[in-house]
């Protein structure tokens, strides 16, 4: 397998793209990451979910992009998040049958951090990690309860999914993640991105040093 390697499964509405990269050493896990909303432009070549692929692989990690439906070779429309939801959960699926159920990462940018974290309601991953996630949305109800650590982390100067918004919600919660909030750092994480890298590598090698 190439280091980017391409191709569809079947998915829920038809055909759906990913896009895999190999761990650096011996693979000790995998990740799947959502990319950010399909109305906007978001595609698994999006510049943040590449980063969390890149800090997945260099912490051991076999990495699992993909496009949701509509985006891409994907096939089917775009449904608001109920189907990116299900797109989700099949990629997951396929990733454990193709990598002998090694441990799950789960992992998404903005209105891919919103998927990902009902996904991961719904999976058992090891670790959720989550970019300026998209709280507000509702369609698919409020912040799930989670079982598994999440690792959350959001640029103040955000002004696409404002900081304050989301530092609500996570008060409001039982049981809230572990928080990272970065100074004069916009939504897209521009002049960012290898802190991002660095920020998620280190959360990732730590949870999986605890795993049994």
């Amino acid at each position: 397998m190439s280091q980017w390697d391409r191709y569809t499964i079947d998915g829920p509405a038809g055909a759906l793209e990913v896009a895999v990269g190999q761990a650096e050493g011996e693979a000790r896990g995998i990740a799947v990451i959502c990319h950010p909303h399909p109305l906007y432009g978001g595609t698994l070549d999006n510049k943040v979910a590449y980063t969390l692929a890149r800090a997945a692989e260099q912490s051991g990690l076999i990495s699992v992009r993909f496009n949701f439906r509509s985006v891409g070779d994907s096939e089917g429309l775009h449904d608001g998040g109920a189907g990116e939801l299900d797109d989700a959960l099949a990629v997951v699926e396929h990733a454990r049958q193709q990598f002998d159920e090694q441990p799950l990462l789960m992992a998404g940018f903005s209105f891919g951090g919103w998927v990902s974290l009902h996904a991961a309601s719904r999976c058992d991953p090891a670790q959720l990690v989550t970019v300026a996630p998209a709280l507000s949305y509702t369609a698919l109800g409020g912040v799930p309860r989670l079982d598994c650590p999440w690792f959350y982390i959001h640029g103040e100067a955000d002004d696409v999914i404002a900081a304050s918004d989301n530092r609500k919600t996570l008060a409001s919660l039982d049981k809230p993640p572990e928080q990272l909030w970065l100074p004069e750092v916009g939504h897209f994480f521009h002049g960012h991105l290898t802190e991002l890298r660095e920020q998620v590598s280190q959360a990732i090698v730590a949870r999986w040093a605890a795993l049994p």
